[in-house]
């Protein structure tokens, strides 16, 4: 007994023999809906090659997905930042001296190159390569997109094995607000029945965060300057992302979200309507030696536990939450402290997202930072 896709497959070979092209019945509405899940821009591309039907249809879906795996990397800016702590919590003056010589000592030792995207969609057979486009040439053909993801092949700031770092940041014209979550070391829940594995003793003493203030070694052994370090690196990938975005969302002004993530999922920049629009009728100021956006002065929030242990067995040590806002900022996401606190909750998912809760009841120090 034949199958019923064989019988299907035959059916509609002699169909086909016979000059009969049944797809031909499926109307474009929902040939738009299946090339809407298909969404890879290169695989739409392709699509566009089969017929002239598809090539007049593949420009007019909503949502659109770009890999890019080629990055060429350009040298960072050293930048003239100055970064200084503040907040009546803080009440130590030996962390103003650590901030005030630290990106003298570091920023040009440990910032490592941020990439700037060159990728091209990739043809052919045989394994061989047509020439490399940028991501507005690749998206050229597409007239309506309504949402598009694109996705870095790497995450932009290096880190050690076993460090957690990520990040998530808002712009409009310039950065509206950004999350960055960091520990020193992520231990992963262990398999069950299995004891879990000896961790060496977190970077500070877990006795002293009864009441939730940071311990005085932090700002001695490097801690501070450490998360100093990961927050700037953070903006610097998020206004290298934001200026590559430039050319794609002045050309495709059908836009309503775009996400800009990487295959590790470290860090993502994301734009909505608003701040689309905000984009588009406003200049955007280019940092003075770098292909990024500049970031502007802003006040940050970091809360610190030197060990969370979630529910599902994951331990963070060193654990920080960053929360950062451009100084004077009244608009965008987070104008109202609901609208920020409900991102920053819902910023990071899986355990992550418990983690930022945790951290989110910590005592709140208040830290600020110059532009660059």
């Amino acid at each position: 007994m034949q199958s019923r896709h064989r019988v299907f497959a035959e059916d509609l070979l002699l169909a086909q023999l016979q000059g009969e092209d049944h797809f031909d019945n499926v109307p474009d509405s929902l040939v738009l809906i299946i090339f809407n899940k298909l969404a890879d821009a290169r695989s739409l591309g392709r699509c566009a090659a089969v017929s002239k039907r598809f090539n007049s249809l593949v420009p007019l879906v909503d949502d659109a997905c770009l890999r890019i795996d080629r990055v060429i990397s350009s040298d960072a800016a050293d930048d003239a930042l100055g970064v200084s702590a503040g907040g009546a919590q803080r009440q130590r003056t030996g962390a103003g001296a650590v901030f005030s010589g630290l990106l003298k000592t570091v920023l040009s030792a440990v910032l490592k190159p941020f990439g700037h995207c060159d990728a091209g969609a990739r043809s052919g057979s045989h394994g061989k390569h047509a020439p490399h486009h940028s991501p507005a040439q690749v998206l050229k053909n597409f007239s309506s997109i309504r949402n598009l993801r694109m996705e870095l092949p790497v995450s932009d700031v290096g880190t050690d094995d076993g460090v957690l770092l990520k990040w998530k940041a808002v712009f409009g014209s310039t950065l509206q607000t950004c999350v960055i979550l960091g520990g020193t070391k992520l231990d992963h829940a262990a398999a069950p029945h299995t004891p879990p594995p000896p961790t060496t003793a977190p970077d500070h003493d877990a006795s002293q965060q009864g009441d939730g203030s940071i311990p005085e070694s932090f700002y001695t052994n490097g801690g501070l300057k450490l998360r100093v370090v990961w927050t700037i690196s953070s903006l610097i990938a998020a206004a290298t992302r934001h200026y590559l975005l430039r050319e794609i969302v002045k050309e495709h002004p059908t836009l309503q979200r775009v996400d800009l993530t990487d295959a590790h999922g470290q860090g993502t920049l994301c734009m909505e309507r608003a701040q689309l629009k905000e984009f588009t009728d406003k200049p955007l100021a280019a940092a003075a030696a770098a292909n990024r956006t500049q970031v502007p002065a802003c006040n940050m929030k970091l809360r610190y536990a030197p060990m969370l242990e979630l529910s599902d067995g994951t331990r963070i040590q060193g654990a920080t939450l960053v929360v950062i806002k451009p100084v004077g900022e009244t608009g965008g996401i987070g104008t109202g402290r609901k609208d920020l606190d409900d991102f920053v909750a819902d910023a990071f998912d899986g355990p992550f997202r418990e983690a930022v809760a945790m951290l989110s009841k910590r005592r709140t120090y208040l830290l600020e930072m110059n532009g660059f």
